[in-house]
This record gives structure tokens, C-alpha cells and sequence, in this order.
């Protein structure tokens, strides 16, 4: 063999093993989307399964039930092409009942109303971060597989391009100012 024969193998094997480890590096990327949309799903299952709990307890006003009940129960049936309107009209829906500090207290005073009102701001709290989460893995796959040699050399594979999860997560003001 030749020198320059075995600096082209050399060559060809070093690209081989970069190609290899970018792919490796995607996966993973995939893999963490897989695991942070499972944990924005648990969130937000976990958010309008404690605003039904509430709007069915007797602790609100007739109409903040029926809002928050419709709102809460269509977050839980939508279809994935639905599902961020549906949470977003949930956040609304939120934000319209919890308004005001008064509303809160009064869920607060009533009995096992300090247990909800706790599990309600721990919800809405963490439905953001979750989001922000998935949102930011889907950022770093969406910008490697942007990369030339991730296209050329089609190392994502049949892989879906990944999705970022937009919705409106603004928590309610009086259960902010409760829990900061």
C-alpha cells in the first residue's frame, strides 16, 4: 500500500467516525424531545386535572365552574393538532377565574381549598417550565439537523422534523403573587 492510499483510508475513516458520532449526537437530541414532550404532556394533564377537580368542587361561583370546567375538559380531549389552542383557552380560562387575590382566598377558606389552591399554583408553575424545556431540546435538534452534512448524508434519518410547542402559559397574577 501506498502512503497516500492509506492517508485516504485514513481520511475516509476519521469523516466515518464524525458522521457517526453527529448521528449518535441526533438521536439522542430525538430521544430527549421523546422524554420533555412526555413531561409537558404529564404537566399539562396534571394542570386541567386539577382545574376539574376545582371547577367540580362546589368552591367557586356557578360561572367560574362552567368556564373553568369547559375550559379544562377540552384541554383533556383534544387532538394533538388541537392540543395547543386547548391549553392556551385553559391558561385563559385560568387567568379569567384567578384574576383577582379574593377569588383565591375564597378557594383557600373553603375546606380542602388550601391543598387545591396549592396543587393549582404548583401546576400552572410548572406547565412553563416543561415547555420551555421541550422547546429548547427541539431548538438544539432543529438547529444540527439545519447543518449541510446532517442533510447531505440524511443522518436524521426518516425522523420527523421536531415541533416546538407554542401556547399561551402565563399563569394567573393572584396565584403568582401567592406563591412568590
Amino acid at each position: 500500500m501506498t502512503p497516500t492510499l492509506i492517508w485516504i483510508l485514513v481520511a475516509l475513516v476519521a469523516i466515518g467516525l464524525y458522521l457517526s458520532w453527529t448521528a449518535g449526537r441526533l438521536d439522542r437530541l430525538h430521544a430527549r424531545i421523546d422524554a420533555t414532550r412526555a413531561g409537558l404532556d404529564a404537566q399539562l394533564v396534571r394542570r386541567a386535572s386539577v382545574a376539574l377537580e376545582l371547577a367540580t368542587s362546589g368552591v367557586l361561583d356557578p360561572a367560574a365552574s362552567i368556564v373553568l370546567y369547559e375550559a379544562a375538559h377540552a384541554a383533556r380531549q383534544a387532538e394533538e393538532e388541537q392540543r395547543e389552542v386547548a391549553e392556551s383557552e385553559l391558561s385563559q380560562a385560568l387567568r379569567a377565574v384567578f384574576a383577582e387575590p379574593p377569588q383565591v382566598e375564597a378557594v383557600r377558606e373553603a375546606p380542602g381549598g388550601e391543598a387545591a389552591a396549592h396543587e393549582l399554583t404548583e401546576a400552572v408553575r410548572r406547565v412553563p417550565m416543561a415547555r420551555r424545556f421541550h422547546n429548547d431540546a427541539v431548538g438544539a435538534a432543529r438547529r444540527l439537523r439545519e447543518h449541510r452534512k446532517v442533510r447531505w448524508f440524511r443522518l436524521a434519518g426518516h425522523a420527523p422534523f421536531p415541533m416546538a410547542f407554542e401556547m399561551d402559559d402565563e399563569p394567573p397574577a393572584a396565584l403568582v403573587d401567592r406563591s412568590a
